[in-house]
């Protein structure tokens, strides 16, 4: 055979696309940046001289990982993070794909600043970056930006990242706007007054360590707020890291009246509740904050029901001056690029979820949802691939990930599922062991 530059052949794998159910051996064909051939039958008689030929030694191949909402720090704070370095750790996460907050200093509220995080996540060479832009400028919740110049300029969608666009007025200005243009408006669906102060769930726990309590009813009041107002428009509407039961029934209830609402939840959320805070262990202060086991059984359900479309990692870094703080000075959030696969296949091993539901989660979900090419295994569609082994046992050491920060509360959590190799547009950009 000729013209077989650039050609790889990945066989011995167990084929997982969520999109297609596919679930079974065989093989997988790429050819630059694109799917040329999958399936059982590829390369029964073997493979062609003048392929390059990886042996998967049956382990799952599946589309790359997509993570819809990370904070990557730069430009503005990279002694916390950097392209870079997020680009590193999602690679060795499997992590194809990155969606990141506006939240930068400067804040990406114009045109100049959507294309800056653009080029520098293109002459990083690592993984997909798409920014989120603004809904409001400075993220100040008082003047709509130009959304429409924004989503021009490349970004994905719009939100105020780790705050509620409070005033009423202003966010259903902003659902008119994104419905004209058919933009998606992500929420963080927190009351700022019922939150003022709260540093962790309020409840007994926080009552005991006698810290401030924020109540589920803020994630609920304001949600169900903009669900309102979502009624008398066209536009699309995500709610960030869902928490709690009541907010999850709310969008089940919603999805039934058709409204335009998807949703997700991020791994801390079902993998822990609150009492991972522990004796003020601010390595689990996240916002929203971990709530109780009811709440943690609540999202796992609504994952399983469908009401909760997808998980991303809510990569949050924070160097060690702004964690290693006292509980109600120290800052929220925690890493996950690298977590964010074997935290989600807990929910298969412990038996919460089919494989290949846990895989849309991470995967198909997000690439619908927010428009994106990836997130699939189809031929023509874009060779970005995470190969791994699913059953390995591990545990997670958090002094080995590649995350310029270390704040996770996961640190030596026995996991099983581990990424051997990542392949951004057909190029491996992580392989295990080297």
């Amino acid at each position: 055979m000729t013209g077989m530059k650039g050609r790889t052949a990945y066989i011995n794998a167990r084929l997982l696309d969520p999109t297609s159910g596919l679930d079974k051996k065989g093989a997988l064909l790429t050819e630059g940046e694109k799917i040329l051939d999958l399936g059982a039958k590829l390369f029964a008689d073997g493979v062609p001289d003048g392929i390059e030929s990886i042996d998967c030694s049956g382990h799952c191949l599946a589309p790359g990982l997509i993570d819809a909402r990370t904070q990557l720090r730069e430009p503005g704070d990279e002694h916390k993070e950097t392209i870079r370095t997020a680009g590193l750790a999602a690679a060795a996460g499997g992590v194809t794909t990155m969606l990141c907050l506006p939240n930068t200093h400067p804040i990406i509220d114009e045109v100049a600043l959507v294309e800056l995080v653009k080029r520098r996540a293109h002459d990083a060479e690592l993984v997909n970056i798409h920014p989120y832009a603004a809904i409001t400028k400075g993220l100040a919740g008082e003047q709509i930006t130009e959304m429409g110049l924004l989503a021009e300029a490349g970004a994905v969608a719009f939100t105020d990242s780790l705050a509620a666009v409070s005033n009423a007025m202003i966010f259903k200005r902003a659902l008119d706007y994104a419905s004209t243009f058919n933009l998606m408006l992500v929420q963080h669906p927190e009351d700022p007054d019922l939150a003022n102060g709260g540093v962790m769930n309020e409840g007994e726990m926080a009552t005991r360590l006698g810290l401030t309590g924020i109540p589920t009813a803020a994630e609920t009041i304001l949600l169900e707020r903009d669900l309102r107002l979502l009624e008398s428009t066209n536009a699309r509407y995500h709610a960030a890291h869902l928490s709690t039961t009541d907010a999850i029934e709310a969008v089940r209830k919603a999805k039934a009246r058709g409204l335009n609402i998807t949703c997700e939840t991020a791994p801390p959320y079902f993998a822990l509740n609150e009492t991972a805070v522990g004796d003020y262990r601010t390595f689990a202060k996240l916002s929203p904050p971990l709530r109780g086991e009811t709440d943690r059984e609540a999202v796992i359900e609504g994952l399983k029901d469908g009401t909760i479309d997808l998980i991303a990692s809510d990569h949050a870094p924070h160097d060690q001056d702004s964690k290693r703080l006292p509980f109600i000075q120290a800052e929220s959030g925690v890493i996950g690029l690298e977590t964010l696969l074997p935290l989600t296949l807990e929910l298969y091993h412990n038996g919460s979820l089919p494989l290949l539901r846990a895989l849309e989660a991470v995967t198909s979900a997000p690439a619908r949802i927010f428009r994106l090419s990836g997130g699939t295994l189809s031929k023509g569609g874009r060779a970005d691939l995470v190969l791994f082994d699913l059953d390995k046992p591990w545990k997670i050491d958090v002094g080995r990930f590649r995350s310029k920060s270390k704040n996770s509360p996961f640190d030596e959590r026995p996991v099983q599922g581990i990424v051997l190799r990542t392949v951004s547009a057909g190029r491996s950009i992580f392989v295990r062991g080297t």
